[in-house]
C-alpha cells in the first residue's frame, strides 16, 4: 500500500521497520519513493540478467565439447530464471513485466553495463564466470538482508546459483591455463579486456551516485559501490595468482597501511558513454531483445484471447 499523502502512523511504522531490519513486505505501506527506487533497481537488475544471456548464448553452438555446451546451456538458463524471480518480485510492487520490457528497449531503464561488451573468444566464457559473475555475488548477497522481502528472498537462491557459475569460469579458465600456449594467450587476452569493465559494474564512484545514500537509509543497500568495488579487487588478486593472470592495471599494489590493495584509475567516460548506449554492443543487444519481444507477441496474444474466451463463458453460465 502506498500513497503520496501518508498518514502519520504508517510512516512510523515503516520507519521503525527500516531501523529493527525488518523485511517490508509488498502489502505493508511504503513511501512512494521507495517504491519507485525499488521498482529501478529490481528492473535494472532483472534486465541484466536477461540481456546477459546474450553474450554467453553467442558460444553455446560453437562450445568445444558436448561436456561445455551442456555446462554452458544450464548456465544460460539460469540466468533466464533470475530475470524471471527479479520481474515477479517487480510485480508485487505493481509493476508489470511488459511495461518493464518496454520500458528497457525504449531505453528509458537499463541493465549492467558489463553486457554491452562482445564474447570475441571461447575463453570469454569463463572469465565471464569467473570476474563477472565475481562481482555479481559480491553485489548481490548484500542483497539478501536487503529491506524488501521479496527482492531478498529472490536473491538467495539467485547467490547460490551465481556462486555456483562463478566456480564453473574458474575450472574452465584453470583447465585452459593447464592447456596449450595459445590457449593460456587467450585467457590472458579476455582477462585484459573485462577486467576495467568488471570493475565498472558496481557503478559510478560513491561522490557521482545519486541513489546509494538514500537507498542505504532505506536498507535497500548496505553497501557503497566502491567498497563493493573494493571488496572484489581484494578477492580477485589471489585467485588471479592461482590462476597464472595478471591484470591490465600498473598501479595495482598491495597496501599496507589499508590492509587492501590499491588500483588504477577507472575510465569513466568509458563508463558513462556505455551506460548512455555508445558501448560496442548496446544497440545488437537491445535489438536482440526487441526481437524476442515482438516474435513473442501471438503467445501472448492467444494467451489474452483464451482468457477473454473463458470469462465470456463463465459470464455466460452465471447468467444462464
Amino acid at each position: 500500500m502506498t500513497s503520496t499523502v501518508a498518514e502519520p502512523e504508517f510512516v512510523a511504522q515503516f520507519e521503525a521497520a527500516i531501523a529493527a531490519k525488518d523485511r517490508v513486505e509488498p502489502r505493508d505501506w511504503m513511501p512512494e519513493a521507495y517504491r519507485k527506487t525499488l521498482i529501478r533497481q529490481v528492473a535494472q537488475h532483472a534486465h541484466s540478467e536477461i540481456i546477459g544471456m546474450q553474450p554467453e548464448g553467442n558460444w553455446i553452438g560453437r562450445a568445444p565439447s558436448l561436456r561445455r555446451k551442456a555446462i554452458l546451456l544450464a548456465k544460460v538458463q539460469d540466468e533466464a530464471g533470475h530475470g524471471l524471480y527479479l520481474y515477479s518480485a517487480a510485480e508485487t510492487l505493481g509493476a508489470s513485466r511488459q511495461h518493464l520490457t518496454d520500458q528497457l528497449i525504449a531505453g528509458a531503464q537499463k541493465y549492467s553495463s558489463i553486457f554491452n561488451y562482445p564474447t570475441l573468444s571461447y575463453a570469454d566464457v569463463g572469465v565471464i564466470g569467473w570476474l563477472v559473475d565475481g562481482a555479481a555475488i559480491c553485489n548481490q548477497v548484500p542483497l539478501c538482508r536487503t529491506s524488501f522481502g521479496p527482492y531478498g528472498r529472490a536473491m538467495i537462491r539467485i547467490c547460490k546459483e551465481e556462486s555456483f557459475h562463478q566456480r564453473q569460469g574458474f575450472e574452465l579458465l584453470m583447465t585452459m591455463m593447464r592447456g596449450t600456449d595459445e590457449q593460456r594467450a587467450m585467457v590472458q587476452e579476455s582477462v585484459n579486456r573485462f577486467w576495467w569493465p568488471a570493475l565498472m559494474m558496481f557503478g559510478p564512484p560513491d561522490e557521482d551516485s545519486t541513489n546509494t545514500e538514500q537507498s542505504m537509509a532505506w536498507g535497500i543497500k548496505t553497501h557503497t559501490n566502491d567498497e563493493l568495488r573494493q571488496r572484489f579487487v581484494d578477492m580477485s588478486i589471489p585467485q588471479a595468482k592461482i590462476l597464472g593472470v595478471t591484470f591490465p592495471d600498473p598501479d595495482l599494489r598491495w597496501n599496507e597501511e589499508r590492509q587492501s590493495h590499491d588500483f588504477g584509475e577507472i575510465d569513466w567516460d568509458e563508463f558513462w558513454a556505455v551506460v548512455k548506449g555508445d558501448g560496442p554492443c548496446n544497440a545488437q543487444r537491445l535489438a536482440h531483445r526487441r526481437k524476442a519481444r515482438d516474435d513473442g507477441n501471438w503467445v501472448r496474444d492467444a494467451a489474452r484471447a483464451f482468457a477473454a474466451k473463458q470469462q465470456q463463458e463463465q459470464e455466460q453460465e452465471a447468467t444462464a
